[in-house]
């Protein structure tokens, strides 16, 4: 049985640190379902999946298309979805059909906004239809444009206390959990002890109440550069290529397929 939204709260409670990772196929989320507590179908497909700069160009069809796939190799994680780059930025009247589409067609548990002041009407109309939504701040990758690239946020007072009480207001409009992306450690850590439900990190230091990675970059298929924080723990682009390499010249060489 998947875990549920309570499950993953519990957990901050019982200093149960929550596991993340991101999948955007059948093959790898199957991998990921035994693992992980959380399993999220991420825009950041747009980078990983579909070869793009930035996250901006995917589609709500494309985000359910994955959530399709990924949805039905999970049995145990809990699953969240991404909701892509103006699906419900424009009113909450557009925010609630687009994410009434991503439950509906993909089975997913949660959703993911990347919000500021002006989406906290939004995450309490979300949550009170019964859609748990994660909240995302800090590095909000869909504001690339503003930010110029992707830049480390609260890196000064104005930008802390901005993070900071965006944070405390999306717990109270009912947000179910906190990722905290790109943010000095001390401020993430002041977060995730001033609120009441888990903080996921993601370069964002240790102090937070679990972990999230883009899993390409964690099993080292993504080409460099990386982002500073992440950590290859395998380097399968290496093994991948060195595979195909000796499938290419048993192939050059009439060796596959061998002769029984």
């Amino acid at each position: 049985m998947r875990k549920s939204i309570l499950d993953l709260q519990s957990m901050k409670a019982k200093r149960e640190r929550i596991v993340a990772l991101t999948a955007y196929d059948f093959q790898l989320a199957s991998i990921l379902d035994s693992v992980c507590d959380l399993v999220l179908v991420g825009d950041s497909l747009g980078n990983v999946f579909q070869g793009n700069e930035t996250t901006l160009g995917v589609t709500l069809d494309e985000i359910i298309y994955h959530g399709k796939i990924v949805s039905k190799a999970i049995k145990n994680s809990h699953l969240c979805i991404d909701m892509p780059f103006m699906t419900y930025q424009s009113s909450i009247s557009d925010a609630m059909k687009s994410i009434g589409r991503v439950i509906k067609e993909t089975d997913a548990q949660s959703i993911k906004l990347e919000i500021n002041f002006d989406t906290l009407d939004t995450i309490e109309r979300i949550s009170n239809s019964g859609i748990p939504v994660v909240a995302h701040v800090g590095l909000c990758p869909q504001s690339f444009n503003i930010y110029g690239g992707y830049r480390k946020q609260g890196r000064n007072k104005v930008e802390k206390d901005y993070i900071f009480s965006l944070s405390k207001e999306a717990v109270k409009s009912g947000a179910s959990i906190l990722v905290i992306e790109g943010v000095p450690e001390n401020l993430a850590s002041k977060i995730t002890k001033s609120v009441s439900i888990p903080t996921i990190g993601i370069g964002a230091g240790n102090k937070c109440d679990g972990q999230i990675l883009v899993s390409e970059d964690l099993l080292g298929i993504t080409p460099p550069p990386h982002p500073s924080f992440v950590k290859n723990y395998a380097n399968l682009r290496q093994v991948i290529k060195k595979s195909i390499n000796n499938y290419k010249n048993d192939v050059k060489k009439n060796k596959f397929p061998s002769n029984n």
